[in-house]
């Protein structure tokens, strides 16, 4: 199993990634400020089953390559540092908006509201990267099973997401209003997220591998 210091450091760069606008948040709040509540837990309850598809996917192989191949893990450390830097750059840059300055959306049954929020995880780049190359910097070999680890991390990051996107799909009303209402607070948000980012992408580029 992952020690302590490996797990809550995962856990710290996906509620960064949750925290950070995306097709998920995005979809979520849109849904949650158009049918309520309801509908947007609906939506999160998709977007979880998306994450077990890629944690599967990664722990079933996907982490042991990359350790098997020292250039690999390398070039995907680098590709990963670069997209969090893409990341920051898109919470940082003038003129970037609020995630819950959305459009509204039409209603759906519950059905089309969990296959579409499924479907915008699986197709959500910024999940690939997580899995394909951030988890992988938290796997040690020498603890044991990479699979088991490669579980308990996935665990730990669907955890992470689903709670924070669960009260965002409570709140997105209020929160619009309230940003609305307070545009400061949206772009200290914004400044916020994206040091973050731009700290942990760094800090990944001139890790050295374990």
């Amino acid at each position: 199993m992952p020690d302590l210091a490996h797990l809550t450091g995962f856990a710290l760069v996906a509620l960064a990634m949750v925290l950070t606008p995306g097709p998920n948040m995005i979809y979520v709040i849109s849904r949650s400020i158009t049918q309520g509540p309801a509908a947007g837990l609906v939506s999160v309850a998709g977007v979880a089953v998306g994450f077990l598809v890629y944690m599967f996917s990664a722990a079933v192989g996907i982490t042991a390559l990359i350790f098997a191949v020292p250039l690999a893990y390398d070039a995907l450390r680098f590709a990963g540092a670069a997209y969090l830097l893409w990341l920051a750059w898109q919470a940082l840059r003038p003129g970037g908006t609020s995630p819950f300055a959305v459009r509204i959306l039409p209603h759906d049954p519950v059905r089309k509201l969990f296959l579409m929020g499924f479907l915008t995880n699986l197709l959500n780049p910024k999940v690939a990267m997580l899995y394909l190359s951030l988890l992988p910097q938290f796997i040690d070999p020498s603890r044991g099973s990479v699979l088991a680890q490669s579980l308990a991390l996935g665990a730990v990051q669907i955890a992470v997401s689903v709670s924070f996107n669960s009260l965002i799909a409570l709140c997105a009303g209020a929160i619009s209003r309230f940003l609305a209402a307070h545009p400061l607070w949206s772009r200290l948000q914004r400044w916020l997220m994206g040091t973050v980012l731009a700290g942990l992408a760094v800090n990944m580029a001139v890790e050295a591998r374990r």
